[in-house]
């Protein structure tokens, strides 16, 4: 059985919760193909048309009127565009062929060459692509088909899970279709619908944990659904039955990361597209070629036997189009066909990728018109409408709402976010939240190192998923270093997966509320750690090693260009939030993380708590682990340091020089022969820098002077020259740059801003400049020390509803996202410069836990759920935006200063 279905009910009908205007969706045409023609059929009057019958995942059915010499292209883009679906792509139709198999509808093909009776046909509008994460989907209208989706896979069996899961997957199907828990209203509607095979058995344990999804909104519940199907082994998977060489019965699958073999339910082998070279069938055999490094040279070819020709080729062809879909950056070109003979399959696929799919909702999904969600009418509220619109940044600074990489625009441009989005219902919600949840200090200690696991999780895959896809697909570097980048990260990643799931379990038993056993023992965090900051000690060889992949990953961008092409254009896009090496320091930075949450629990706990003895033995686990790498992580941080500079600043060569240490980087004003001109100062244990913004592409600072700091003298010299806080640099020798400093650098720079050019991620130099202060290496490992995420509710000074954001604090700045699953940034506020304190009865701001930051006229209003919370929130954010840590060095007065450096 070729199984190919991913169903998502996109056709409206009187009965579905979502209503919304018609919009042309998306093309799926090969190169040069148009909509003209036979291509699409519209309405017959003269009654020769066909009629098509298309269900959607409602099980409602509506019918299509179409030209008998339609392509399939024509039908699928009638069905989008009465759907209103802006990520079409992601969908299919599909249908059952002679053989009972589900096939999909091949968009270049007449639909009459491929169904033999289309009138009599029932076509099924299905998902075809399962993204890794359903974060990525940003439509909301588009996740609410997805989690029709699990709907129908859960009935039918496909998506495989313990009764307890599917038990809470159907609360929260139940909580999306008629609101908040009624005892009646849960029965009838049960009794009325079917959500799992063996609902009966777990019906009081559904209304149990339907009870617990108070206030929730069907949103919130489509995004709950998502997130807990997509950690499923059987999310997304199709089978397609199949026989091993000795004969033995498995299933393929194919999905985003490559193919799977699976024997029973069991997944017992993953072949990632980087290691397949080729993929083609031969009759009934299916065969996968792999790159001789995976196997050896004397194992290159895997073979599967398949019931026929037909299903080969089916499994074949959609192996084809998920490898386009998600590893493609642009839609293949369609094959040239041969004139007399040809050999071998045209078939390619035809629609846009993943890619190409962001960057169109990019463009056009800001224009959709807002739609309506109807909640089932046992619920009091039978009705609530939700606006979709993108969060920006006003007015120079435009954000994408999306979630794969693209250019990434300047965080500085202004720090001004606008209140696009903001829920009136929001703060109703958040005092239900507060309620049911727990109040234990303990309890969001703990719930710290789960937020805060959730963003290391993330930044791992900017390097294990994310630049190893860019890498491999221009062959930019070389295998030994492939080898010992992915060698030492992929195992601290999938480590760290297990460890997440486990804190996500524990953290889900503690806010329970009517479960008797979740009271107690679940109540607890160090059992959790102590066994997995034990397993954590296995992974020291690993750690030890990041020393020599960071210095071998420079060598090899200095020596290699491609490499340093696919480097530099990688730290543009929208996923690398931060510059690209600061990645590869996080496992290191994590332990520090770890240990200060272990010992304000610690802390906490008097010594007779029952969680005391595991926090403390967990924390002497993981403080011996950093105590080992302490002197490794600063060697690197500085390492680091430097090599961000290199890449930042023009004019300086062997930045990386042995023995040079970064000290401090920040804006000074140089007197020069037409008054004061600002400049950006590095201070190095050897030198010290002096250059103005540039204006190339990137926005890199170009060096005007480099001046030893051997023989060096400095005085104050605020009397001479009748300026404040002035001093005078005496240097023995000074290396000016051969391109003399003019005014008009200065002057270009000055407007550089009005240019919509692009820097690397975000810098702090960028934000010293415009913010006119500056930072010192130990700024930088404070703020390595303070990482902090969460959701905050944010409000503007002249409004009146909350937002909810995920909130990552690092690199001085706060990150802004719609949830916790998205891959990058919508916006972000460096605070280099700001105040933070609780309002002022002006604010009017009459709410706990709230803080307000403050530049210049720029105000912003925050909440946190808890007093801890709110309390770790101020610490971080004054760490940051404080300027008593980057106080100007005070020289004394009665004499000039020597200093004597190596």
């Amino acid at each position: 059985m070729g199984d190919i279905e991913g169903s998502y009910r996109v056709l409206q009908t009187p009965g579905t919760r979502l209503g919304a205007q018609f919009n042309a969706g998306i093309s799926t045409l090969e190169p040069g193909q148009s909509l003209s023609g036979n291509m699409i059929g519209g309405s017959k009057s003269h009654g020769r048309g066909l009629q098509i019958r298309v269900e959607g995942l409602d099980d409602s059915q509506e019918f299509f009127d179409i030209d008998p010499k339609a392509f399939g292209q024509g039908l699928l883009s009638e069905v989008f565009l009465r759907g209103n679906l802006i990520e079409s792509d992601y969908f299919g139709l599909e249908f059952q062929n002679m053989q009972m198999n589900w096939v999909w509808l091949e968009a270049t093909k007449p639909v009459a060459k491929q169904v033999r009776r289309p009138a009599n046909t029932l076509f099924r509008l299905s998902v075809k692509f399962f993204p890794p994460d359903p974060g990525q989907l940003q439509e909301e209208y588009t996740r609410y088909l997805f989690s029709l989706q699990m709907k129908r896979d859960l009935m039918e069996g496909r998506l495989i899970c313990t009764e307890n899961t599917g038990a809470l997957l159907a609360s929260h199907l139940v909580q999306s279709e008629i609101g908040d828990y009624d005892d009646v209203a849960d029965r009838d509607f049960l009794r009325m619908n079917k959500l799992l095979p063996y609902q009966e058995r777990v019906q009081e344990k559904i209304m149990e944990l339907h009870r617990r999804h108070l206030g929730q909104t069907p949103a919130e519940s489509d995004f709950q659904i998502l997130e807990i199907a997509r950690k499923l082994e059987m999310y997304g998977v199709r089978f397609h039955p199949a026989a091993d060489r000795e004969g033995t019965k498995i299933n393929l699958a194919v999905s985003h990361m490559g193919l799977q073999v699976f024997q029973g339910n069991t997944k017992i082998n993953t072949f990632n597209w980087s290691k397949i070279r080729k993929l083609s069938f031969k009759r009934k055999r299916f065969l996968i070629k792999l790159h001789p490094e995976v196997h050896g040279p004397h194992q290159d070819t895997l073979e599967f036997m398949m019931a026929s020709r037909d299903q080969c080729k089916i499994f074949w062809k959609i192996c084809v189009e998920y490898h386009s879909f998600f590893r493609l950056f642009d839609q293949p070109q369609p094959k040239s066909k041969a004139i007399i003979f040809t050999r071998g399959s045209s078939f390619r696929y035809s629609g846009r990728t993943q890619k190409q799919l962001v960057e169109y909702v990019r463009e056009n999904g800001a224009k959709r018109t807002p739609y309506q969600r109807y909640v089932f009418p046992y619920t009091a509220c039978a009705l609530f409408i939700r606006k979709t619109s993108p969060l920006c940044l006003s007015p120079s600074f435009q954000m994408s709402t999306l979630s794969l990489p693209g250019p990434a625009p300047s965080p500085l441009q202004s720090p001004i976010l606008s209140e696009v989005g903001s829920n009136a219902r929001l703060e109703e919600e958040e005092e239900g939240r507060r309620k049911r949840y727990p109040t234990d200090k303990a309890y969001f200690i703990a719930k710290e190192i789960l937020t805060t696991e959730r963003t290391y999780l993330k930044d791992l895959e900017v390097i294990t998923v994310w630049f190893r896809s860019a890498v491999i697909k221009e062959n930019a570097m070389p295998e030994g270093l492939m080898t010992l980048l992915f060698s030492n990260i992929d195992p601290i990643y999938e480590f760290h997966r297990g460890f997440l799931k486990e804190l996500d379990q524990r953290l889900a038993l503690w806010e329970g509320r009517s479960n008797a056993h979740a009271k107690g023992d679940y109540q607890r965090i160090g059992d959790v750690m102590m066994r997995n900051m034990c397993a954590l000690k296995e992974f020291t060889s690993y750690l030890q090693k990041h020393d020599e992949v960071l210095t071998e990953l420079e060598k090899a961008t200095k020596r290699l260009k491609k490499l340093e092409t696919v480097y530099k254009e990688f730290e543009l896009q929208k996923v690398c939030y931060l510059p690209l090496n600061t990645f590869l320091l996080k496992p290191i930075q994590r332990l520090m993380h770890y240990k200060l949450i272990l010992e304000r629990l610690c802390k906490h706990y008097s010594p007779t708590h029952r969680d005391h003895d595991d926090c403390k033995e967990a924390l002497k686990e993981v403080a011996e682990i950093a105590t080992q790498l302490q002197s490794s992580l600063i060697r690197l941080e500085n390492f680091q340091k430097l090599t961000e500079l290199q890449r930042d600043l023009i004019g300086i060569e062997n930045l990386t020089a042995p023995g040079r240490e970064f000290i401090r980087e920040g804006c000074l004003y140089k007197l020069t022969k037409k008054g004061l001109q600002q400049r950006m100062f590095f201070l190095f244990s050897d030198m010290l820098l002096y250059t103005s913004k540039g204006v190339t592409a990137t926005n890199q600072f170009k060096v005007h002077g480099q001046l030893p700091l051997h023989g060096m003298i400095v005085e104050e010299s605020e009397n001479e020259w009748s300026v404040p806080h002035c001093f005078t640099i005496y240097s023995i020798k000074v290396k000016v740059s051969l391109e003399q400093e003019s005014e008009d650098d200065m002057n270009s720079s000055r407007t550089s801003l009005d240019k919509q050019t692009h820097h690397r991620a975000n810098t702090t130099m960028h934000v010293c400049w415009h913010r006119n202060t500056s930072v010192s290496m130990s700024d930088h490992s404070l703020a390595v020390e303070n990482q902090l995420s969460g959701y905050l509710l944010r409000k503007f000074k002249n409004s009146n509803g909350w937002q909810k954001l995920w909130v990552v604090f690092t690199n001085f700045c706060l990150f802004f996202y719609k949830t916790h699953q998205d891959d990058f940034p919508l916006a972000s506020l460096p605070l280099l410069g700001y105040t933070v304190s609780t309002p002022e009865e002006s604010d009017s701001i009459h709410k706990e836990y709230v803080f307000k930051l403050q530049f210049k006229s720029h105000v912003y209003f925050f909440r946190a759920e808890s007093e801890y919370t709110f309390e770790r929130w101020m610490e971080v954010i004054k760490s940051a935006a404080s300027t008593t840590g980057r106080m100007s060095l005070l020289i004394p007065k009665g004499g000039p200063m020597e200093i004597n450096g190596n």
